[in-house]
């Protein structure tokens, strides 16, 4: 049914039925958030309330210049990409039940699943799922379920919102998180290769991770394949133009997050979460995969294949209700990689390493200023450590309409003084150049 808005008088009988004033719905929200109605006057016409509304959007107060990051980041998007995306027959499509009927929406996964694996190095993908950090939770599932084990270890550098989700989604299950602290900013292999045994179910890992900081962990995916567990890497899919992929370093599952293909950073989503495995490994793949056949006439078509929901087969042997999940996240993630091509990722991901590199020569170049792990490599983000509380230094500079990056103090102990640093393609030398001035007037 089409949507009507209530009348006054209904507003009113609906509060009166709940036994609540208006005020009193808004009671536990913080006086200094509350907006109230938007003060429109009646009788505007079309182009005067969005005026008025425009006119409201621009009184939020939001830095010039952003170097934030942690897992989100501000890539240019090519204006095809919404062009295309917005077609009406991509962004009303549903979910592809009936096959006759859903061609083009099941080709358009089908290529996404194949560009997914090419850019991973990796032989099956699925439809996608919800978020990188579902990803990884969905992949732990996956470990488990294959080798019949409970026990996780994780490298502590991976996101720490990461790891809160896969410590949430875990908390009732039968699933023993061992958490391994970085050491200097980077995987403590010592520690991580002692800790692998015959009763480990996977070994997670980030390349970048948390910190900004890219390995090679070869050695890693062979000392648990040694004790027949699984090595499941996040990836960020930009740097993938430079670094080796996690096919190269013998990865079993290799997820990530896809915002960073296409995607604009909209207050927190839709976000995209990339999953691909081994061919070994596909039936126990959460979600959708698409496959390419043909008909009886010899003619091509695109099924749902390997379809192991809990509608599909008995509940308890389901590997996830995930369902229609960001079909058209992964669309648009699709469009973003053909219109850049391989080429295109090289040059995109050659620009962030090397602004990257100047960013952190500035910065250093400040008195007080120093960078928190100079002996680990990184990719476009990297830690910088202040003479006081970062956090207390972001506030300055964000008056100065310059959000210098994220303070860590809240998620790592002992961190209050760092900041961590991201630079892509949108941050130019120049806004580099006015980082370094604005921290050194704020210290």
């Amino acid at each position: 049914m089409p949507y009507t808005p209530h009348s006054a008088s209904q507003r009113e009988q609906m509060l009166k039925t709940i036994g609540m004033t208006r005020e009193q719905l808004f009671a536990d929200m913080p006086k200094d958030l509350g907006c109230g109605a938007p003060h429109i006057a009646p009788g505007l016409s079309e182009l005067e309330t969005l005026q008025r509304i425009d006119g409201l959007a621009r009184r939020n107060n939001q830095p010039g210049i952003s170097f934030l990051g942690g897992g989100f980041y501000d890539h240019f998007i090519p204006a095809a990409v919404p062009a295309l995306v917005g077609r009406s027959e991509f962004y009303t499509a549903y979910t592809p039940y009936q096959p006759e009927r859903s061609q083009g929406t099941l080709q358009s996964i089908f290529e996404y699943q194949s560009a997914l694996c090419r850019l991973m190095n990796m032989e099956a993908a699925n439809a996608s799922l919800y978020d990188g950090g579902t990803a990884i939770f969905e992949a732990v599932m996956m470990a488990v379920r294959i080798t019949g084990r409970n026990k996780v270890i994780i490298d502590s550098a991976v996101s720490p919102i990461y790891r809160a989700m896969l410590t949430t989604y875990t908390a009732n299950l039968d699933i023993r998180i061992e958490t391994i602290d970085a050491a200097d900013g980077r995987m403590n292999r010592r520690d991580v290769l002692a800790t692998i045994d015959d009763s480990t179910a996977a070994v997670v890992a980030a390349n970048p991770n948390f910190f900004g900081a890219i390995d090679d962990y070869s050695d890693v995916a062979k000392a648990a394949h040694a004790h027949g567990a699984l090595f499941i890497l996040s990836v960020y899919p930009i740097s993938l133009g430079l670094l080796k992929s996690p096919g190269e370093m013998d990865a079993d599952i290799a997820v990530g997050e896809g915002q960073s293909l296409g995607m604009p950073l909209s207050f927190g989503g839709p976000y995209l979460g990339l999953m691909t495995t081994r061919k070994t490994h596909v039936r126990r793949m959460p979600g959708r995969i698409v496959g390419r056949t043909v008909d009886g006439s010899g003619r091509e078509g695109f099924v749902l294949t390997l379809q192991a929901r809990e509608q599909h087969i008995r509940r308890e042997k389901a590997t996830s209700n995930i369902c229609s999940n960001q079909g058209l996240c992964a669309l648009t993630s699709l469009i973003y990689l053909s219109l850049m091509g391989k080429s295109g990722l090289v040059e995109l991901a050659s620009i962030c390493r090397d602004r990257a590199a100047y960013a952190m020569n500035k910065l250093s170049a400040v008195k007080g200023v120093s960078v928190k792990f100079p002996q680990s490599p990184v990719f476009n983000e990297f830690v910088i450590e202040l003479p006081t509380r970062a956090d207390t230094v972001a506030r300055a500079m964000v008056a100065k309409g310059i959000s210098p990056g994220m303070p860590l103090g809240d998620m790592f102990k002992g961190m209050d003084n760092c900041l961590l640093v991201a630079v892509t393609e949108k941050n130019s030398p120049h806004d580099i150049d006015k980082l370094a001035a604005a921290m050194e007037g704020v210290l």
